[in-house]
């Protein structure tokens, strides 16, 4: 009949090529959409591990000062989480045992420290609102000069020695800071949080071989640690299927 007209059946290669970009159009949604999800995903740990380092140095610098209200002047180092006691101030030239002075000194760093770390702590102390960035270590780091040591001690020996009687004075002064713990008791992976290393004279603060600089090295380091951000979700992705 005229004025008909036949539309004539699409040819297999047609068809075929319509489900292949149909198919990579399908690929390009869920590769989008899974790269969105990292995305925020990277997002939220950035945001929670810079979250920790803002609390870990408004943590120091509460000690900071809670400590020059005692009458204790220190130095601290937001940036490597750091609160720093000068080793005049703790011991007598070659020796590891505290001096009365710094048995004082330490025992004033002990009240602070229970004063400014229970609520970022799994601590039984903490009375108000716990922070979502707990503390996950205190490390109690000894450092000497490079000078050469006599007498059967070096400079590691001694450096480790002066973090444990620092290390044993803290929780002398304060008994409750045994109860400092990085996560609750009923969770795995549990401590306290606080630690010792020695370092000798291998992580120097100052250059050079003048007394200025040798004085500078010879310090107790109180290095914070926080806890890191859990790898979330993305482990459930990455999970083999059953």
């Amino acid at each position: 009949m005229e004025g008909v007209v036949r539309r004539r059946p699409p040819e297999e290669g047609e068809s075929y090529f319509m489900s292949m970009t149909d198919m990579m159009v399908g690929l390009l949604l869920i590769f989008i959409i899974l790269l969105a999800y990292f995305a925020l995903n990277l997002q939220s740990k950035t945001e929670e591990l810079t979250g920790a380092k803002r609390t870990r140095a408004e943590i120091l610098g509460d000690l900071q000062q809670s400590l020059k209200d005692k009458g204790l002047q220190v130095e601290i180092d937001t940036r490597t989480g750091v609160l720093r006691l000068p080793d005049d101030v703790l011991f007598d030239k070659g020796r590891f045992d505290l001096s009365d002075r710094g048995q004082t000194a330490v025992g004033k760093v002990a009240g602070a420290m229970v004063e400014v770390l229970p609520c970022f702590t799994a601590s039984d102390l903490c009375k108000g609102e716990r922070s979502p960035h707990l503390i996950d270590a205190v490390f109690v780091e000894g450092h000497t000069d490079s000078d050469a040591m006599y007498g059967g001690m070096n400079n590691y020996g001694l450096s480790v020695r002066r973090a444990e009687s620092t290390f044993a004075m803290l929780q002398r002064a304060q008994p409750d800071l045994q109860g400092f713990l990085n996560r609750p008791a009923s969770e795995p992976g549990s401590a306290p949080i606080l630690g010792l290393s020695g370092y000798g004279p291998d992580r120097p603060i100052a250059q050079g071989d003048d007394e200025a600089a040798k004085k500078r090295n010879r310090r107790i380091d109180l290095r914070f640690l926080m806890t890191t951000p859990g790898s979330g979700l993305d482990k459930e992705i990455l999970r083999p299927a059953k």
